[in-house]
């Protein structure tokens, strides 16, 4: 794995790599600084898009490919008040404005794919049901809710014969994402999310064929890549992953499980591969460096990698083949034209943490470019 320097870059140093063109897929990109997901938390109470967002895309159509904010798939993957949804015709309608606008301003977006599974609130979910996960065990974990943060409610396992709707579930999304004018999809399978609690063997107990072994642990996430690639195409679309990743009480143990993930993901010609490498503030170990590097090398595509990176890392990082192109967040959230300030050297808007979720429009539309 590329070594990171903390020393911060000088304005001027950037180098061109950020702005080579890179092929992913069907689409050809022009530059690698890549808008990662980023909840929000400013759609309806129904999960249609705000026409806030319209602004809010628009503005950083600049980067090589925005990746949406995770996206419900159904009524039961809902974790989050106030979260979108890619499943009605009311849906269709507000994202098609969202991405015409994207497109009108040269840019291109996937439509992030999501289902949190047990990160969830019965409040949040129709009268009678609650989260679903593997298993079910809850654990130690928060979520927003209408009346603030809440403990997660603890969830029910899915039943073997749930699991063809649930694949079914992520194909019409996907159906709505092309509808919606999306260049392509993104599955979440990462940050402790439902697919991600499939993968780890402390939240998943299950003795069918979706559980037990590593290899049967990793059988949902390449399951349902297929299924999305058999209706778009698989160069439409990508994966996330978060090998390292402790949020929403996850561990960092699992390598033989993301093997099985990636190799079965790798047979599959996808897109892309998107790996949260780190959070915010959080050190890996050497141990954890090295098995990012491991599982890495056996992915021979477009690699994306995200976490904790600014515009010298990221360029270290594809100039070294450690990425093809690198994804950003908190700083693109504050920097809609985040690859132009990456071109010219020129100073960044912090970000405001106390405005991440939810909101009206401070914190979201009124960050300033630099023109």
């Amino acid at each position: 794995m590329t070594a990171r320097s903390d020393a911060p870059a000088k304005a001027g140093d950037y180098p061109a790599i950020l702005f080579k063109p890179l092929k992913v897929g069907a689409l050809e990109l022009p530059n690698r600084v890549l808008m990662a997901p980023l909840t929000r938390d400013r759609s309806l109470i129904d999960g249609t898009p705000h026409e806030m967002a319209i602004t809010y895309y628009r503005q950083r159509a600049s980067a090589g490919l925005i990746i949406s904010e995770g996206t419900s798939t159904g009524p039961l993957a809902k974790g989050y008040i106030d979260v979108p949804g890619i499943y009605t015709d009311a849906h269709i309608a507000a994202w098609q404005a969202v991405t015409d606008a994207v497109h009108a301003a040269g840019g291109r977006i996937f439509c992030q794919l999501w289902h949190v599974g047990r990160v969830s609130h019965d409040s949040l979910l129709s009268e009678g049901e609650v989260p679903v996960a593997p298993s079910a065990i809850p654990g130690e974990i928060t979520t927003f809710g209408a009346t603030g943060v809440v403990d997660c409610t603890p969830p029910r396992a899915l039943e073997t014969d749930e699991i063809p709707h649930l694949i079914e579930e992520y194909r019409h999304a996907t159906r709505c994402a092309m509808e919606a004018g999306f260049d392509g999809v993104e599955i979440h399978s990462a940050n402790g999310y439902l697919l991600d609690q499939f993968i780890h063997a402390h939240t998943n107990e299950r003795d069918d064929a979706y559980g037990g072994s590593e290899e049967n642990r990793a059988r949902l996430t390449v399951e349902v890549a297929s299924a999305v690639a058999d209706v778009i195409g698989a160069d439409r679309v990508g994966v996330r992953l978060s090998p390292t990743g402790t949020f929403s009480d996850m561990r960092s143990d699992q390598e033989t499980a993301f093997a099985h993930v990636i190799d079965g993901l790798g047979a599959l010609g996808l897109a892309f591969l998107h790996f949260v490498e780190r959070f915010p503030g959080i050190k890996l170990t050497d141990e954890e460096e090295a098995m990012i590097g491991r599982l890495r090398a056996r992915w021979s595509g477009v690699y994306i990698a995200n976490g904790d990176f600014d515009a010298a890392r990221a360029a270290e990082a594809i100039t070294s083949g450690h990425a093809s192109a690198v994804a950003f967040g908190r700083i693109f959230l504050a920097n809609p034209d985040l690859p132009e300030r990456f071109r010219r050297g020129a100073p960044l808007n912090e970000p405001n943490p106390d405005t991440f979720y939810g909101g009206d429009h401070t914190g979201y539309i009124d960050y300033p470019f630099l023109d």
